[in-house]
């Protein structure tokens, strides 16, 4: 069989099925995608995410295996979304919290400190209450719902037939291979599977100028702050163990806005646009895999990683899919090869 006759179906047009999408039609695929939601995956954790691409710093709490797979990504973004920001990342701690931004250090790499001067350089309006930050200068940052937009033209202008508003059955799908990113959805199949909560903050101010994603530690909760332009940021927190998508809860925006006014006083009067949460899917490591089920493989668990990790794991199911590649790394070992009964 021709390569480029090949038929695949991708389920879910959140971030990992669109790059999935685009690295198989770019390989000369026949793509169709599906998405239940009448518009690309606007209800799903891709709508909802951070939008940092820091493999340096995630490797502070993640293995070393994100770090790998997720600093090949920026490129990748880079190419196919012209916003992407490679602007690095700043990390900040209060005077009393010093010991967790020495502990963040030692569990990181790419990372160079700042001292005041670097700060005033960097960042101005930080330097009058920091003086002292790690930088990740590598790292980058992306707007998630102009990126959606962005890797949806480009898989239209690539020949994908994209069908919104419709729930395909994997059994139904009329292809050779279906490849499905249904994130948690995908747990009738996936039985180990779990939901890791995510919470965030848009909130818009004239008067705070950050040009890069800022990561202020908390031994009990670390956040993050992410410039979307236009006096936008994105406050958002680490993960929760829960699998309650419904709502916000009254302590978490309290929390998130307490630490945001930590790293600049003005958000106390900056206005909330949106409050939003979401479930993300991850397995017991919050490592991602790829499994072959039947004919369908499965690109799943990306935890909190979506952006950061979606443009490798598209190119393995890619290679996977059309050249029956193996990737021991991202593949248990009874689920490495497709099955083709």
């Amino acid at each position: 069989m021709r390569v480029a006759a090949m038929r695949v179906a991708v389920v879910g047009a959140g971030v990992a099925g669109l790059a999935c999408a685009l690295e198989l039609a770019e390989r000369g695929a026949r793509v169709q995608l599906f998405e239940r939601d009448q518009r690309a995956a606007r209800s799903g954790c891709s709508w909802f995410a951070g939008g940092m691409l820091a493999p340096w710093c995630e490797r502070e709490s993640a293995e070393e295996l994100i770090a790998t797979l997720g600093a090949a990504g920026i490129e990748w973004w880079s190419q196919r979304v012209p916003g992407t920001a490679r602007r690095g990342t700043l990390v900040i701690a209060q005077a009393r919290d010093t010991l967790e931004l020495t502990r963040f250090a030692r569990r990181t790499s790419h990372g160079q400190w700042l001292d005041g001067a670097g700060l005033q350089q960097h960042e101005p309006e930080l330097a009058e209450r920091f003086d002292r930050a790690l930088y990740f200068a590598e790292e980058a940052h992306l707007d998630p719902r102009a990126a959606l937009e962005a890797l949806t033209e480009r898989a239209l202008a690539l020949g994908v037939e994209l069908q919104f508003g419709v729930a395909a059955p994997t059994a139904a799908i009329d292809a050779e291979v279906t490849v499905d990113c249904r994130g948690l959805a995908a747990r009738d199949v996936l039985t180990d599977l779990r939901g890791v909560k995510g919470e965030m903050l848009l909130v818009q101010s004239n008067d705070i100028h950050l040009s890069r994603p800022v990561r202020i530690l908390h031994p009990r909760i670390p956040m993050y702050i992410v410039p979307r332009g236009l006096g936008l940021y994105m406050i958002g927190a680490t993960s929760i163990e829960s699998e309650d998508a419904a709502r916000i809860s009254a302590r978490s925006v309290i929390e998130l806005l307490n630490g945001a006014c930590v790293v600049h006083p003005a958000f106390a009067e900056a206005h909330i646009v949106e409050l939003g949460t979401q479930v993300r899917p991850a397995f017991a490591d919050n490592l991602p895999r790829l499994r072959w089920h039947e004919r369908t493989l499965y690109v799943n668990g990306l935890y909190r990683h979506g952006y950061l990790l979606a443009p490798a794991l598209a190119q393995m199911a890619a290679e996977a899919v059309l050249n029956d590649r193996r990737y021991p790394e991202v593949m248990d070992a009874h689920h490495r090869q497709r099955r083709c009964s």
